[in-house]
């Protein structure tokens, strides 16, 4: 029997491709013996190709596009001081997956028959000892929605496969105010979520202030998730989850993806160092406490997902020190099972949940 279906909902695998410079096409080692060093001591030893998304039988990832106006961006490379050159990074990052899949290494789930399709395909599906096997399958999200350029943008966008969006990143951005700043919605988040509703794209609250989630929620009653996120109840800080956000999502039969960033998980994880300075924390086990913590809140795993943003601008110095690579993720699955959780638990947590949501939302 086959391992089961992962659906990771936060990957982002174009910035890792075109800003790192890295060939996602190959194994993970052989990325890491290619970054050049002010790489590897930035963003951490590589541990997301599409041989290790096959190997981990992670089939289908909401894949970014992400950019947002931050003229004082120096890492990264997608922070810009114009909105018009936030949407030309973001096209950019769509080109990179579009031309992934003309050589057939990815498939865009552009309809809901697609998205059916590559779920099935996976579930069955062979992969060999080097990470050779079927496309993978890509939902298209967006980090920040700094690239969509008004609400009257926001069909063009689904129509090229935009599926989920969050409105902000880092600082403060087009449509609200983000992670490590203070402040809420701004005037044009109203319009581009009424548009977004409209579309049916999930709005992803995601590096939402507390104020901005506490104002989506007034003003806005669509379909929300979490794409990566974890518990501010067992590592403090702004950009966890407080229970009653957790209820907020849950309210609206949304999923939250836990993310493996160490930062998220361990709290004695010290952002002044390096991450090679400093052992992690953090262990897969850590992941299935913030995974336990959702479930224990809503009362049931309805509402859990797996959102690791794995190579999100850190490595595997940063990530639970039980994973070398995005293929370990099907180490989570004896670790659920011995807290208790069955199979329809498992399927749901893993790629059920997140399959639900989408489908229940999607609009050819």
């Amino acid at each position: 029997m086959n391992p089961p279906l992962i659906l990771d909902s936060h990957l982002d695998l174009a910035f890792s491709a075109l800003q790192l410079n890295r060939d996602l096409t190959q194994p993970a080692a052989t990325v890491r013996v290619h970054d050049p060093v002010e790489t590897m001591e930035s963003f951490g030893s590589c541990t997301v190709t599409l041989p290790e998304l096959r190997r981990g039988r992670v089939g289908i990832v909401c894949a970014t596009v992400m950019s947002r106006i931050d003229p004082r961006d120096r890492a990264t490379r997608t922070g810009m001081y114009a909105q018009s050159q936030c949407h030309g990074v973001g096209r950019g990052h769509l080109a990179y997956y579009q031309a992934l899949e003309r050589a057939g290494h990815v498939r865009i789930c552009r309809t809901l028959a697609q998205l059916d399709e590559t779920a099935a395909l996976w579930e069955s599906a062979e992969v060999g000892a080097d990470g050779s096997g079927p496309p993978v399958g890509l939902v298209l999200a967006m980090e920040s929605a700094d690239p969509i350029l008004g609400p009257d943008q926001v069909p063009e966008w689904h129509a090229l496969g935009l599926r989920m969006v969050s409105l902000s990143h880092y600082g403060r951005s087009t449509y609200s105010h983000g992670t490590a700043t203070e402040g809420g919605l701004r005037p044009p988040a109203r319009p581009l979520l009424e548009a977004l509703r409209e579309a049916g794209i999930v709005v992803d609250v995601t590096h939402l202030t507390d104020q901005a989630h506490r104002e989506l929620f007034e003003i806005y009653d669509g379909p929300v998730c979490a794409s990566h996120h974890n518990c501010r109840a067992l590592t403090p800080g702004q950009r966890q989850l407080t229970d009653d956000m957790i209820r907020d999502i849950a309210g609206r039969d949304g999923v939250i993806g836990a993310a493996f960033d160490s930062w998220m998980l361990d709290p004695g994880w010290r952002r002044d160092l390096q991450a090679w300075e400093q052992p992690s924390g953090a262990t897969l086990q850590s992941v299935a406490d913030h995974i336990d913590h959702v479930a224990q809140i809503t009362g049931t795993s309805r509402h859990c997902g797996v959102g690791t943003d794995l190579d999100g601008g850190f490595g595997a110095e940063q990530a639970p020190r039980d994973l070398n690579t995005i293929a370990d993720l099907q180490s989570l699955v004896p670790i659920l099972r011995d807290r208790g959780y069955g199979e329809e638990d498992l399927t749901g947590i893993l790629s059920g949940n997140w399959l639900r949501l989408l489908r229940g939302n999607w609009r050819d």
